[in-house]
């Protein structure tokens, strides 16, 4: 199998807890919480090693909170490279109201990173040997980093043959598209934002996509449509990839685990339209777990033989 590197610059310690009813002013008693590392790549990682993959993390390490993310990543047996940073990783929380079935969630800011914190991030990709054959970078970008880090991670991965797969959104975004990407993932409000926000069909989004990709910015476009699944956007193909109906208990994580799929089918060898359907079912399987929980091997393999065979 080819090999992955995925990297976030923003990792936190994901708490879900629940509790019956949310109310302002009254103190409310949880249930036992739950704790998982999350953030873009450490959750691509995660639900790549979910599928029965592998991958490289790349993220930084700090304060208590960058000792317990290791911990937590050496429960679930991930391999990752960390980045020693003087901050804390952030922490971020998911309560659900069981009575209404509610989720809210609570994302708190990352540590500000220095220059020499997060430049280390790109040396050492650019120095890796072998070169992985995909590099996914993915997250927020914390305070100190700057917006064209992602369009830095592509140059590094085009010199050394990688396809990159970035998921971010808005300045970062926009940087990494001036750059040129193998494959980006917005929702569609990422993507409005990007484009235009006038543009509601979906026969105008699904041209906005066409002319991207076309005027070379990324090879392939998928946009995430949430419940009704993706636009997937390539030069051979355009289509609207719809997921069989699934029970919704918690979003966290959907389109990371998304992400992971298309990395991990591609990785495999498999053509591109049926990593693309790889990847809707793991994000529609992401939906059916609770709290920050990922999707699992099994849903993900049922889902995507209903979605071949359109049944």
């Amino acid at each position: 199998m080819k090999t992955i590197v995925t990297m976030t610059l923003n990792p936190a310690i994901d708490k879900s807890a629940s509790v019956d009813q949310v109310v302002a002013e009254r103190k409310l008693y949880c249930k036992s919480p739950r704790f998982e590392p999350g953030g873009g790549g450490v959750n691509v990682s995660r639900a790549i090693k979910q599928l029965g993959g592998e991958s490289l993390l790349f993220h930084p390490a700090g304060g208590l909170t960058g000792d317990r993310l290791k911990k937590l990543l050496d429960q679930e047996s991930l391999n990752y490279r960390p980045f020693p940073i003087e901050g804390m990783i952030r922490e971020s929380l998911v309560i659900l109201e069981e009575s209404t079935g509610r989720q809210y969630r609570f994302g708190m800011p990352g540590p500000a990173l220095q220059k020499a914190e997060w430049e280390p991030f790109l040396q050492e990709l650019a120095a890796m040997e072998p070169s992985p054959d995909f590099v996914v970078a993915s997250g927020s970008l914390p305070p100190g980093v700057p917006p064209d880090f992602y369009a830095r991670v592509a140059r590094i991965g085009r010199k050394m043959g990688a396809k990159v797969i970035i998921d971010v959104s808005g300045e970062a975004l926009e940087a990494a598209l001036q750059e040129g990407v193998f494959l980006v993932k917005p929702n569609v409000r990422e993507f409005r934002e990007l484009v235009g926000k006038e543009i509601i069909e979906e026969s105008q989004i699904k041209a906005k996509a066409q002319k991207m990709v076309k005027s070379g910015r990324c090879e392939v476009l998928v946009i995430s449509l949430g419940a009704a699944g993706a636009l997937a956007v390539a030069k051979e193909f355009a289509e609207h990839i719809i997921p069989p109906t699934v029970p919704i208990v918690s979003k966290v994580g959907a389109g990371d685990s998304m992400v992971a799929g298309i990395a991990l089918s591609l990785a495999r060898g498999n053509p591109l339209r049926e990593s693309l359907l790889f990847g809707v079912a793991a994000g529609s399987a992401a939906v059916m777990t609770p709290g920050t929980e990922l999707c699992r091997r099994e849903d993900v393999e049922r889902l995507y033989e209903s979605i071949l065979t359109g049944t």
